[in-house]
């Protein structure tokens, strides 16, 4: 099972870039077009409160939205996802 969700789009730049750093770091994840599936861009703006993609997910239901690279690599570390 997949430590998190990544709602996100192809063509968003901050998605590519949170996506590569989880992919480096060898973090298994589940990636959600939201481009692809209005149901699921309608689920990532409930759960974020506003339309910015990406929103990252937490297992425990800490969710991110547009992270910085530090911000999301610290989450991954408090959960013991990377060293």
């Amino acid at each position: 099972m997949a430590e998190l969700k990544v709602y996100g789009a192809d063509w968003c730049s901050d998605c590519r870039r949170s996506e590569r750093l989880l992919v480096g770091l060898g973090v298994e994840f589940e990636k959600l077009d939201v481009e692809q599936s209005a149901e699921l861009a309608a689920e990532a703006e409930s759960i974020a409160g506003r339309k910015n993609i990406p929103v990252i997910q937490f297992t425990d239901g800490v969710v991110l939205v547009e992270p910085s690279d530090a911000t999301l690599w610290a989450e991954l570390k408090i959960r013991g996802l990377v060293s």
